[in-house]
């Protein structure tokens, strides 16, 4: 017998299929790679136009990202957004993922609403800051030691 929490849960599901797809669905309900990476060694933050914020880590070995994190303060779509980028890039080279686009994410997605598509943008941004941040630790690692002082 299901839970009154899991047939809400089901009410919510099934309301959010009238609009988004299942990938938008399932990646706001049940978000991938949620959460600070301790040993990342790319890091970024941004704020979108929107308001939301969005954090993005990597772990980079030799030149390909073996894993990535995200955490975000906005809405349903900026979580599912989060969650398919830092899905997406995992298994990627650098050069590969700095090539990710709003439109990649957005056709991960199966399509947000015209009006969720800066979502897609935000997570885009938020992965290329934060390559471009791993890339500026690699050519100055003092940087590194600097930024885990700072988390003291």
């Amino acid at each position: 017998m299901a839970s009154s929490w899991q047939k809400f849960e089901g009410l919510i599901k099934q309301e959010m299929r009238k609009i988004y797809s299942e990938a938008v669905v399932e990646h706001s309900m049940d978000p991938r790679n949620l959460g600070e990476l301790e040993d990342a060694n790319g890091f970024a933050r941004v704020t979108g136009p929107c308001g939301d914020t969005m954090s993005v880590w990597l772990k980079v070995k030799g030149d390909t990202i073996i894993n990535a994190s995200f955490m975000t303060d906005g809405c349903g779509t900026t979580i599912a957004s989060g969650s398919m980028v830092t899905e997406m890039v995992k298994g990627k080279s650098i050069s590969e993922a700095q090539k990710t686009t709003q439109r990649d994410v957005l056709d991960a997605l199966g399509g947000l609403p015209q009006e969720s598509e800066h979502c897609a943008l935000l997570a885009a941004n938020t992965l290329k800051a934060a390559i471009r941040d791993y890339i500026a630790m690699k050519q100055e690692p003092w940087k590194i030691a600097y930024r885990k002082h700072q988390r003291g």
